[in-house]
Formats: C-alpha cells, structure tokens, sequence
C-alpha cells in the first residue's frame, strides 16, 4: 500500500515549483488588486477635495450673503428717511435769504433745522448712505430718472441741468434714484478755441 500512496504524490524536487507557481498566480492577484485599491483611493481622494472646495464655496457665498444682509438691511428704512432730508432742505430753501435776515426767530429756527439736517446726513454717512451729485454731469439711466428735456442750455445733449429730487446710494449701490431734467438733443454746443 505504501507504494500505491508514493505513486500518486507528487515527488519531492516537484513540491517547490508548485508552490512558487501558486505564489507567482497569488501575487499576480494581489497585484491587479492593489491597482484597483490604489484607483478607488485615487477616486475617493478626488471626491473629497472636490466636496471640501465646494464646502468652501458655499461658506464663501453664505458670508457674502450675510455681509451683504447686514449692508442693505436697513434700505428700507433708510429710504423712508431720505423724504426727511429732502422735506429739512426744502424748509431751508423756502425762506428767501432778506426774510432770514430781517427776523431772528426765522433765522433761529433755520438754523436748528440746519443743524437736524447735518446731523442726518452724518447718521447717512456713517451708514454708508451717499448723496449723489447729477448737476452738470451726463444722464444715466441707471441713476437718474429724466422728468423733463429744456432747449437752449448750453450744455451738451443729456448732461443734467437741474435736479428735482437729489438721488442717493448705499454702500455703492442704488438707494433712490435723482430727478433731473436734462439739456435737449440736437447739436452739442461748440466751443471757441481760437482765443
């Protein structure tokens, strides 16, 4: 029987070749499974940088957002109170300069509302509320609203030649846009170089 059983084994200088043959065909599997290991990390590693850039975007655009919130919150209210400093101008327009001389109570009483009106448009400034200046510059359709075209100014077409109703701003964008009557089209005034 002992014959029989060393027959159907393997011989012994077969043994190590057999098993050098299984070890080269487990490391070739090892390896084609460390490149696809190496590939899904590869992968993986892309999807997080990716879904930390856009983390970073988001928290990028959620501080504008809230910067910009806390800029243009009070617009609203701050609009409301431009017709207060235009009615505190107003006031001060109205009263001819020989009546404010004559009589000490008007000039008094000007002269506080002078003061409120200071003190409001300080409040606008620190506020980041700005008048803007249209005299004298051309139209702009973004912030001027034309009510009326005059002939015979002198000034070239579109610039402004009288504001009814000054305009203002709020940290740079457009608070309330400026009543302005501009010079009428047709050919720009010519001016005398030769002298």
């Amino acid at each position: 029987m002992t014959d029989e059983t060393t027959s159907h084994d393997t011989p012994a200088d077969e043994a190590p070749q057999a098993t050098a043959e299984a070890h080269a065909t487990a490391n070739g599997g090892s390896d084609e499974r460390v490149a696809k290991l190496e590939a899904e990390v590869g992968s993986l590693k892309d999807q997080l940088l990716r879904a930390l850039a856009e983390a970073e975007n988001i928290r990028r655009r959620a501080e504008r957002e809230r910067e910009d919130t806390a800029k243009y919150a009070v617009s609203k209210f701050a609009k409301e109170l431009l017709a207060v400093a235009d009615n505190l101008r107003r006031a001060v327009e109205a009263v001819p300069a020989e009546t404010r001389e004559a009589d000490q109570a008007v000039n008094n009483l000007l002269t506080g509302v002078e003061a409120t009106e200071r003190q409001l448009l300080a409040a606008f400034d620190r506020g980041g509320i700005q008048k803007m200046e249209a005299l004298d510059k051309p139209a702009d359709p973004n912030f001027h609203q034309i009510m009326a075209e005059i002939e015979g100014t002198g000034k070239a077409p579109g610039t402004v030649v009288q504001v009814y109703q000054p305009g203002y701003t709020i940290h740079g964008r457009l608070l309330r846009e400026a009543m302005v009557v501009v010079a009428k089209g047709g050919e720009a005034p010519k001016v005398d170089t030769s002298a």
